[in-house]
């Protein structure tokens, strides 16, 4: 699990920095909520997990880590995405909020399980 947090947080590394090199470059900063949400939500806290993992987890390959894992992924996946048709007035916020909403409770449970999965683990 650690290297698939690593990678995962890497990627979203990456897109958050061509998001913020394009406001930069057009001079529209109006995706600054999405571009803080990939850098913090995606990249810090899938490093984070990563460094868990590789450093103290000894329960990190069982079935809840793997949850754990899938949960983050999608709530981090569909908040970003979420926020980017926001901020880019591509939708509707009536339409997005109850999407948004999920994915930050899904972000949520993730670090939940992530807690439960450290205070849990032999080391």
């Amino acid at each position: 699990m650690d290297r698939k947090f690593v990678i995962s947080g890497l990627i979203y590394a990456i897109l958050g920095m061509c998001l913020g090199i394009y406001m930069a470059a057009s001079k529209n900063h109006g995706q600054m909520v999405t571009h803080a949400h990939i850098m913090l939500a995606a990249f810090v806290v899938s490093f984070i997990y990563g460094l868990c993992h590789r450093l103290w987890l000894t329960n990190g390959s069982g079935r809840l880590a793997k949850i754990q894992f899938l949960i983050h992924q999608v709530g981090v996946l569909v908040l970003v995405v979420g926020l980017f048709l926001l901020y880019g007035n591509f939708i509707a916020l009536e339409v997005i909020d109850p999407v948004l909403a999920l994915a930050s409770i899904a972000v949520l449970i993730g670090m939940i399980l992530m807690t439960v999965l450290f205070i849990t683990s032999n080391k």
